[in-house]
């Protein structure tokens, strides 16, 4: 039986985050936005009510809330702000290959003290001639002993300089391909690791993204996350946990720049009436808020079907690609019932449309996703 009914947990999760989205993120937004100031105030408070790290087992003390519960608390941070909800959800990109390849005592390792305390993490995948192309990966790790010496250059890694630890993806065997790719977790305060300057983005500009540099870094063996070679399935498998909240963030944003488009409309008058009343701007507002419910709708699908214990690569990458274009589209229209306002800084929606342009490329690009959409088709 099919019922869109959310439990009472469930609900309450919601109403909880989106109390502090609308309370604690939205009135910070616009500073943050501006100054690019990483908001780790605003992180601490969220991570102090439970909102960050829900993912970690329950084994090593961690909520253990599935994919669906995610899409839930990520849609109402996104509504709140998408650089704020970028630099908070870089920990569950970073945890989420220990997750599913970690064992028991690696996770105790790592994830137990972000439980713990209010730490922070970064996902090392995307290279300078590396991103969506991962057999071109240069960084290496070269096993000497128990140890394994890490080099490379990672690039727009998110919390790249704020992480207490990485996941970093390496090459151990040039010869296997992506089946020689291998997952470790790396320390911030190892010795040879180098973090660049923050990068000046378009939008989501809070959220600290740099280049870290690895040079000779020393890794324990014991800190490798799975077996050798199998840390490119490591990160795929993430991909399907995390591409459901990262599309539901897509969400939240679209479901503010709907709000705030219904808001003006009723306000603001041309020819002699509200536009609100001109079938053009009705039209757009009906397409906006069509594709938000066909949005929120495929996100849950794709965290419900992972939490079922069933694959859900396709699912999530329906969702990816959807959400992200939408997001899109929806933010540029909204600007576009704004009129000229919609171009000025003075009003929410121009922020708005320069966070959602990165929705169709991290995480995979809204190309990728329909590639692997077509793969699942075709196999």
């Amino acid at each position: 039986m099919i019922d869109f009914q959310l439990s009472d947990e469930q609900a309450q999760l919601r109403q909880v985050t989106r109390e502090f989205a609308l309370k604690e993120m939205r009135p910070r937004a616009p500073h943050h936005d501006q100054t690019g100031e990483y908001p780790r105030e605003i992180i601490e408070k969220a991570w102090g009510i439970g909102l960050m790290n829900t993912a970690v087992p329950a084994a090593v003390g961690g909520l253990g809330l599935g994919s669906l519960e995610g899409c839930l608390i990520v849609e109402q941070l996104g509504y709140g702000c998408c650089g704020i909800a970028t630099a908070m959800e870089a920990n569950s990109l970073a945890s989420a290959p220990l997750i599913v390849a970690g064992d028991l005592e690696l996770q105790k390792r790592w994830l137990s003290p972000l439980i713990e305390e209010p730490k922070l993490a970064a996902y090392c995948v995307t290279e300078p001639g590396a991103g969506s192309d991962v057999a071109a990966m240069q960084s290496t790790a070269v096993r000497k002993g128990d140890t394994y010496v890490l080099n490379g250059s990672k690039m727009w890694i998110t919390n790249g300089n704020v992480a207490d630890w990485y996941f970093v993806l390496a090459v151990t065997d040039r010869e296997k391909g992506h089946r020689g790719l291998s997952g470790f977790v790396v320390p911030r305060s190892a010795d040879g690791i180098e973090v660049g300057k923050k990068e000046q983005n378009m939008g989501q500009r809070c959220s600290d993204t740099r280049a870290v540099t690895f040079t000779d870094v020393a890794v324990p063996a014991a800190d490798r996350v799975g077996d050798e070679g199998a840390g490119w399935l490591a990160a795929m498998k993430a991909f399907d946990h995390t591409r459901p909240t990262v599309a539901a963030m897509a969400v939240g944003l679209a479901q503010a720049a709907l709000e705030h488009s219904v808001t003006y409309a009723k306000e603001r008058e041309a020819f002699g009436k509200p536009l609100a009343r001109h079938q053009a701007v009705q039209f757009m507002l009906a397409d906006m808020a069509k594709d938000i419910d066909a949005g929120r709708l495929l996100t849950w699908l794709a965290g419900w079907t992972i939490d079922q214990g069933r694959r859900n690569t396709k699912e999530a990458a329906n969702a990816k690609a959807f959400c992200a274009d939408m997001a899109m589209r929806v933010a540029t229209d909204a600007v576009q019932v704004y009129g000229g306002y919609g171009y000025s800084r003075e009003y929410p929606v121009e922020k708005l449309m320069r966070d959602a342009k990165v929705f169709q490329i991290y995480e995979g690009t809204s190309q990728i996703q329909r590639l692997i959409i077509a793969r699942e088709l075709l196999s």
